[in-house]
């Protein structure tokens, strides 16, 4: 897939400069930027959930106990 995005000079110069300080291309940069931008959304909507659904049962577990429940000691 092909996409066009439209910059200015300035950030052309700027993507172009990191991209070529990180000793990689415009493309790869800007993909894992954009995989690494949809995975931290992703991961802060979990959070999100996961501290929703503590706050209604507060209940939490020590290593120890986890271990014991799970038979690994």
């Amino acid at each position: 897939m092909v996409l066009s995005l439209r910059l200015s000079e300035e950030e052309t110069n700027l993507i172009k400069n990191y991209a070529k300080h990180k000793n990689t291309t415009v493309s790869q940069l800007i993909r894992d930027s954009v995989i690494q931008r949809i995975e931290d959304e992703y991961d802060l909507n979990a959070y999100k959930k996961a501290m929703a659904a503590h706050k209604k049962n507060p209940v939490t577990y020590s290593h120890q106990e986890v271990a014991k429940m799970l038979d690994l000691e």
